[in-house]
């Protein structure tokens, strides 16, 4: 009987022992969660997670909770924008006048997205968009084979397979030849690709490579994994440069076992002064994400001559500097907004702040598209979209879904004036955490191109049916309001 009733008191203390210390972390973790002032439904969504399921929530926490790069990359990017900091501060005094061209309607947004060392609205453009994969891969071949000095690659994904590698073999004749050749990649997008044989040929025909934001084994605590280097730059001889939503893929042979089919991207190709602009953040950036490199010192950075009529800016973004500085452009953006405004992305994740400004921009009379894609390759960020439908359609949104494949262009279109084309998502990832990049166009015949190509985009969707929409299953409501609950962590 002793033995029994020792039993129970020793079992009972160690229950006891067991909530104390489940007590005690979890209330460390939500005091470290509440230190720093973030997003109301992030908090409480760490939070729920952390005291519903402690050990995966503070795990995950650790690998996802902040948004630190690693103290010694802080240091190095605190070190070296001391002297991009002058740079662009003399590329803003140099084009200072080219202000006055700005139309009326984008002189604040300018402003806004120059500001926090920011590049500045530059004349003196030619601007062209293309929409077939296929064509932009051979005139990104065509455009290696016929470089001369310098070709300078930053992607979040080089995939293997199909005409991408025949991009490998077009730089790899080009670095033999005697062009100067740095590939920058980040280190989840391309994994694939870094382990393959390509970075050794690489490297052997004289191409430079690093792998950015490596995801290190051991380290979570000190750089957050998901951190991603997500922009498209490719500048060629510092005189032509391509951006927009499109990786280094083919795609015939990229992510086919989805189930969405293709994805349909764009890239613009630039010319003109404000190329200079994409060269220096990918300098920086390669600065940044190089080993051994230890000054950012581009004093020789060449501004090309003017090309075209274009007004356009350089918009670069990310969770260390310029902090913040994409959720306030995109929110000004929409509440710019008088007449139209037509956006796609292939994730749509906004926070309830963005929200209620599409919703105030609707019901302002403004016309406002969203055009997504009908099949998504995660499935979560589907279903918490569409968790969203309801009040967006309520406040008079048209909500498109796209069936010609993955959508993948990322970009906003105000007043049919002026354009944001680039690397954004309409999520919570591009708008906090990833480096992003974006070509800010205040011209209306490009604005025209991207009108026909969201025209094109029309055709080949299906508008959600407000009426239909309501009567949808209850089932359905509640599975995509329980994925929303997880979209701040998305």
């Amino acid at each position: 009987m002793n033995d029994l009733l020792g039993f129970f008191f020793s079992s009972s203390q160690s229950v006891s022992w067991i909530l104390l210390a489940h007590f005690l972390v979890v209330t460390l973790f939500i005091t470290v969660i509440i230190s720093v002032r973030r997003p109301v439904g992030v908090a409480f969504a760490w939070i729920f997670i952390v005291m519903t399921f402690p050990l995966l929530g503070i795990g995950l926490y650790i690998l996802i909770g902040e948004r630190p790069v690693g103290r010694s990359l802080m240091r190095k990017i605190e070190r070296m924008s001391k002297d991009y900091v002058l740079l662009t501060e003399k590329m803003r005094q140099r084009f200072l006048d080219d202000r006055q061209h700005l139309p009326l309607e984008g002189r604040a947004l300018s402003l806004l997205a120059e500001s926090q060392n920011g590049s500045p609205a530059i004349a003196g453009n030619q601007i062209e968009l293309y929409t077939n994969s296929l064509e932009i891969l051979q005139k990104f071949i065509d455009a290696i084979n016929g470089a001369k000095k310098s070709l300078h690659l930053e992607f979040y994904i080089w995939a293997l397979g199909g005409d991408a590698d025949r991009v490998g073999e077009a730089l790899i004749a080009a670095a033999q030849r005697g062009v100067a050749c740095r590939v920058l990649l980040d280190s989840l997008g391309s994994k694939d690709w870094l382990k393959s044989k390509w970075p050794k040929r690489f490297r052997n025909a004289g191409i430079a490579i690093t792998e950015a934001l490596p995801i290190q084994i051991g380290r979570f605590q000190f750089r957050r994994a998901d951190i991603r280097l997500h922009r498209k730059i490719f500048v060629i001889d510092g005189v032509v440069a391509w951006t927009g939503s499109m990786n280094m893929v083919d795609p015939r042979t990229f992510k086919q076992d989805s189930g969405v089919g293709e994805w349909v991207d764009a890239l613009v190709r630039i010319e003109g002064p404000v190329v200079s602009q994409f060269d220096l953040t990918f300098l920086f950036d390669w600065s940044v994400a190089t080993a051994g490199i230890r000054k950012f010192n581009e004093p020789n950075l060449d501004i090309p001559a003017p090309a075209g009529e274009a007004l356009a800016q350089e918009f670069a973004s990310g969770p260390v500097y310029r902090d913040d500085i994409l959720y306030q452009v995109l929110l000004s953006a929409i509440m710019d907004a008088r007449e139209e405004l037509t956006i796609t992305t292939p994730y749509f994740g906004p926070d309830d702040g963005l929200i209620q400004a599409l919703m105030a921009a609707a019901n302002r009379g403004v016309k406002v598209t969203l055009i997504v894609p009908k099949l998504n390759d995660s499935t979560l960020v589907a279903w918490s979209s569409r968790s969203m439908y309801g009040d967006l359609l309520n406040a008079g949104v048209n909500i498109a879904e796209f069936h010609g494949g993955l959508l993948h262009t990322k970009s906003m279109l105000i007043d049919k004036r002026i354009a944001i084309f680039g690397s954004v998502n309409f999520d919570q990832r591009s708008l906090r955490l990833n480096f992003e990049i974006s070509l800010i166009v205040y011209n209306e015949v490009f604005c025209k191109k991207l009108e026909k190509l969201v025209e094109v985009y029309l055709g080949q969707s299906d508008f959600v049916n407000p009426e239909a929409w309501s009567k949808k299953p209850r089932w359905r409501t509640l599975l995509e309001n329980a994925a929303h609950l997880a979209s701040p962590l998305l």
